[in-house]
């Protein structure tokens, strides 16, 4: 076992790399856990597509029904915010009230690189999130409400530009309907001191975010923890950390670190087919990727390519995308008609992965449209 900060730190490989990865992904087999239990292990799980934490939970327990998240998202126990890299995420409430101030300057430096700033030059910005906030004590808006209504206030201003001024200044959540299975709604936005009855904690330093991070994505460079959080000066907290870190080298020298007691499985141990949702943070974790896929495949940032719903593992590598075609193209989540998963690999798999993937695609097609009636599995590869 090696210590902290060791005069020549073991050298883990990128299959080794991948079945921690996997492991702490709750991807090498299903878990008997809690849906808050799990956003709160994976810090927290990307949301711009409403439905995909439902599948990226389906994929990780052994026994989770879509009501289970829903409930925690009308309960308010669980809300939709941005967070990481300023892209919307699903955390419990008590993620989202201890971190929305680490990624406060985040939001606030994304927000003056924007357009939006640009379009808002010569106003008093501080006094269009005042108002905006008396907007918003009144009850949920969308953005183009609280933008039409921050317009009358500042008439020839672009109304959209004026309702993104609230996103760096205002801890704000995204609410239901939207985000909740089988619901549908303009993405609304409430005051999280209102919509959580808490006030958002005021301390902001990245600590805890960086260990908790490494137990869900680790071992991990100072590099791999910037890209996940979008957040700059991580070597400094890094360093700061080091007496509870442990360190490794990857097989290119760099440094990686990680928590003493994380699960570096075998690199020996087999990894089951598995399909993930879209923007799956599991392919989006690391600066450097290639611990789940080869350099020649750009990132998979679906859907918006091709119709794609999700991404396809197999031995735990990146090997394709998945997609559910209803009919001659009707909505993917209807209750009723036939449906097809259409799998899309990169290359010919074995005969076992195909197995193994239509198994898992029929169980996939039973938790999102349980009420189809045919239901096929269809694997492609470029021949």
């Amino acid at each position: 076992m090696p210590t902290a900060r060791s005069a020549a730190p073991p050298v883990l490989g990128q299959r080794a790399l991948n079945r921690a990865l996997l492991a702490r992904q709750l991807l090498l087999e299903r878990v008997d856990g809690t849906a808050a239990g799990t956003v709160e292990h994976l810090v927290g799980m990307q949301a711009q597509a409403p439905n995909a934490p439902y599948v990226g939970l389906w994929t990780r327990l052994s026994a989770f029904a879509p009501v289970q998240l829903g409930s925690l998202m009308t309960d308010r126990s669980t809300v939709r915010a941005p967070l990481m890299r300023d892209t919307l995420h699903l955390v419990t409430a008590r993620d989202f009230i201890a971190l929305r101030p680490v990624f406060a300057p985040l939001l606030a430096r994304r927000f003056r690189a924007s357009p939006f700033f640009r379009n808002l030059v010569g106003l008093d910005l501080d006094e269009v999130a005042r108002m905006a906030r008396n907007v918003l004590e009144t009850g949920p808006r969308t953005g183009a409400e609280l933008g039409r209504l921050l317009a009358e206030r500042w008439p020839g201003r672009d109304p959209l530009s004026l309702a993104t001024v609230v996103r760096p200044r205002l801890a704000l959540v995204q609410i239901p309907p939207r985000g909740v299975w089988g619901m549908s709604g303009a993405p609304t936005w409430a005051l999280a001191e209102d919509w959580l009855g808490h006030v958002v904690d005021s301390e902001s330093a990245p600590d805890q975010l960086v260990l908790r991070y490494l137990g869900a994505f680790g071992p991990a460079t100072v590099a791999d923890i910037q890209n996940w959080s979008g957040l700059s000066g991580i070597r400094a907290v890094v360093e700061r950390l080091q007496g509870e870190l442990l360190t490794f080298h990857d097989e290119r020298g760099r440094e990686l670190f990680d928590l003493p007691g994380a699960p570096r499985p075998d690199p020996g141990v087999a990894a089951p087919a598995r399909y993930l949702p879209e923007y799956d943070n599991l392919l989006l974790g690391h600066h450097d990727r290639t611990r789940v896929m080869d350099v020649e495949h750009s990132t998979p940032l679906f859907p918006g390519n091709g119709g794609v719903l999700g991404s396809i593992l197999l031995d735990g590598r990146f090997a394709g995308g998945w997609r559910i075609v209803r009919g001659s193209g009707g909505r993917a989540n209807a209750d009723s008609g036939d449906v097809r998963l259409q799998v899309d690999l990169l290359v010919e798999p074995p005969e076992s992965d195909r197995r193994a993937l239509t198994d898992e695609g029929q169980s996939l097609l039973g938790f999102v449209v349980p009420g189809a009636g045919q239901r096929d599995v269809v694997i492609g590869w470029p021949k």
